[in-house]
């Protein structure tokens, strides 16, 4: 009798934490709602919603590939980098084509293939060097962050790659305008995070991913190919990344050395927050979304209420790694 009752003591206990757990990221996010409803007036304007969502998109869409790579017991540093140099190559391309095609729809389309052609291609050189050269995804995509930082400034020989102001006017819907008066770069972001939970929650690639970064040598025995799933996982983040850039160019219209830069690091800590594991075995793009739009949220609270310098968000969202990365292995060893 007596040693029946820590048992039953402990069981609330238990489905007290894996609550918590799921719901920890959308309480962080009601929370953050009302502190910024309670500090600025402007908070909840139609404006300041539809524009910290629309720029969190971009964010958005990369994170959700990020989300297959680190459940998957990987690591993806170089999405920054490559986007900026999928913008430079898609500016390029469209000016390009521009005598022999024309300005319109066409050429747009063509910079658009191009931007996800390069996507891939560069998901499937991470992917490669990782699974089949067997070097650790870190120092790879460390590696291929600087290749794709120093081609772009290549390209633009030190300075800005601009696009053409007469296809810039054609492509500026893409990003200014909607449907029902939801920009497309939310609509989109909704779409691939809708799919993603789909693919996560009800496909055999996600039940691979997750059963990989929980343990490889057992998804071996398990006849899992984990070297063609891993590489999958990082040709679906390229891809992601040229969906975003897509949405991206049109914007503002031109790219340089400095753009994507610091994405990778709020492409991860979006993931965290949002409760997929570091080390891997346990993703969820649901989670991946609140966690992306609680990082937006906080920094346009920050800007409206000119709490910090725009400056130091970078620092901001690096503290925040840190914290939830300590939280999750708080909660396991609890």
């Amino acid at each position: 009798m007596t040693a029946s009752a820590p048992d039953t003591a402990a069981k609330p206990s238990r489905g007290f934490r894996v609550d918590l757990k799921t719901v920890g990221p959308l309480l962080a996010l009601a929370m953050l709602i009302l502190l910024g409803i309670t500090l600025n007036e402007n908070f909840l304007t139609y404006n300041n919603l539809t524009n910290v969502l629309a720029r969190s998109s971009f964010i958005g869409i990369i994170a959700i590939g990020a989300t297959f790579v680190i459940t998957s017991g990987g690591l993806d540093l170089s999405v920054g980098s490559m986007a900026a140099v999928i913008a430079g190559v898609m500016i390029m391309v469209m000016n390009w084509l521009i005598p022999s095609m024309g300005i319109g729809w066409s050429v747009v389309l063509a910079g658009m293939a191009a931007g996800i052609l390069l996507g891939g291609v560069a998901g499937v050189f991470n992917g490669v060097m990782i699974t089949r050269g067997r070097i650790e995804a870190f120092i790879v995509t460390l590696g291929t962050m600087g290749i794709f930082r120093s081609l772009v400034t290549f390209l633009a020989n030190g300075g800005t790659l601009s696009l053409n102001f007469e296809v810039a006017d054609v492509y500026r819907p893409v990003y200014y305008d909607g449907l029902l008066g939801v920009p497309w770069p939310i609509i989109v972001f909704a779409l691939v995070a809708i799919g993603g939970e789909l693919v996560m929650r009800y496909t055999a690639f996600g039940r691979y991913c997750a059963a990989i970064g929980s343990n490889e040598q057992v998804a071996r025995y398990s006849s899992i190919n984990v070297d063609n799933v891993r590489l999958m996982t990082y040709i679906l983040q390229g891809i992601l990344v040229g969906v975003a850039v897509l949405l991206y160019v049109p914007r503002l219209g031109s790219a340089s050395s400095t753009t994507g830069v610091l994405w990778e690091l709020e492409a991860i800590a979006g993931v965290i927050i949002g409760g997929t594991t570091l080390k891997g075995g346990y993703g969820r793009i649901w989670g991946t979304v609140v966690g992306v739009v609680i990082l937006g949220l906080i920094g346009n609270i920050l800007n409206l209420q000119s709490l910090i310098s725009p400056y130091l968000n970078g620092a901001f969202q690096g503290v925040i790694i840190i914290l939830a990365v300590l939280l999750q292995r708080g909660r396991r060893t609890a």
